[in-house]
């Protein structure tokens, strides 16, 4: 049995884990899936006080409340901000991390240090126009999303809060790197958002060195959210996972 903790990404909820938590339960480990603030169903929730702290202590929470030590810890997507956060605060509370075609940023970064100036610009134009600093999703086609899948996303989606998104993390590469990492890389269609990071975890000189040794990467033909349009490949990675760091 090992220990799993799922961290959805913008615009989305624990919902978007609803099948893989399922199998992940069924092959005899625990799993648990966390809502951050002011989304999916803490969408109420919702306030321009919410930051990248607000959403790295929601995770810090979860991983403490639900007592998931030696954690195979899964972020996607926006998520990979908080993974970091948290493997350099609760080192020793992971066993595995997993960027699912997640944001990796450099020490300092913020999650909107790798877009492009008009993605950052629609974005904060959006925040600042709304009432409670929030920006809307994107139609999910750009996930690679299409018929039930791309419906289901679609009705549940609901606007990010803004301040996560230049708020940067500092964090020490070093401790990161000593958490062994798996980066899943979905290449059909490609996010465009997610191409810097694709270099970076090929990158040798990445993280000053530290981050290709204990790392790995694994390419799936699929598209951003791999959960919903290639669960059976998603979740052999995430099993295999289990096993090579499984506890008794």
């Amino acid at each position: 049995m090992a220990n799993y903790l799922l961290v959805h990404g913008a615009w989305g909820g624990a919902w978007y884990w609803r099948d893989t938590l399922s199998a992940l339960i069924r092959a005899g480990h625990r799993a648990h899936a966390v809502t951050l603030t002011g989304l999916g169903e803490r969408a109420h929730l919702m306030s321009p006080a919410i930051d990248l702290e607000t959403h790295i202590q929601d995770v810090i929470a979860a991983l403490e409340t639900e007592e998931l030590q030696d954690c195979i810890l899964v972020v996607h997507s926006y998520a990979g901000m908080l993974g970091t956060a948290v493997a350099d605060r609760r080192t020793d509370w992971l066993r595995h991390l997993v960027y699912v075609d997640a944001m990796i940023p450099r020490p300092g970064e913020s999650w909107a240090a790798t877009h492009a100036s008009a993605t950052r610009q629609q974005r904060l134009g959006a925040a600042q126009a709304s009432a409670d600093f929030s920006f809307p999703p994107p139609d999910p086609s750009v996930f690679g999303l299409e018929g039930d899948a791309y419906e289901w996303v679609r009705r549940r989606q609901t606007p990010h809060p803004g301040h996560t998104y230049e708020h940067p993390l500092d964090f020490d590469a070093a401790r990161v790197a000593s958490v062994p990492r798996t980066f899943i890389d979905c290449t059909d269609p490609k996010l465009p958002t997610i191409d810097a990071i694709r270099q970076r975890v090929r990158d040798p000189g990445f993280w000053g060195g530290a981050w290709l040794p204990g790392s790995s990467v694994v390419t799936l033909a699929t598209g951003h959210d791999p959960m919903l349009s290639a669960p059976a490949e998603f979740m052999a990675i995430l099993l295999a996972l289990g096993k090579r760091t499984g506890q008794s």
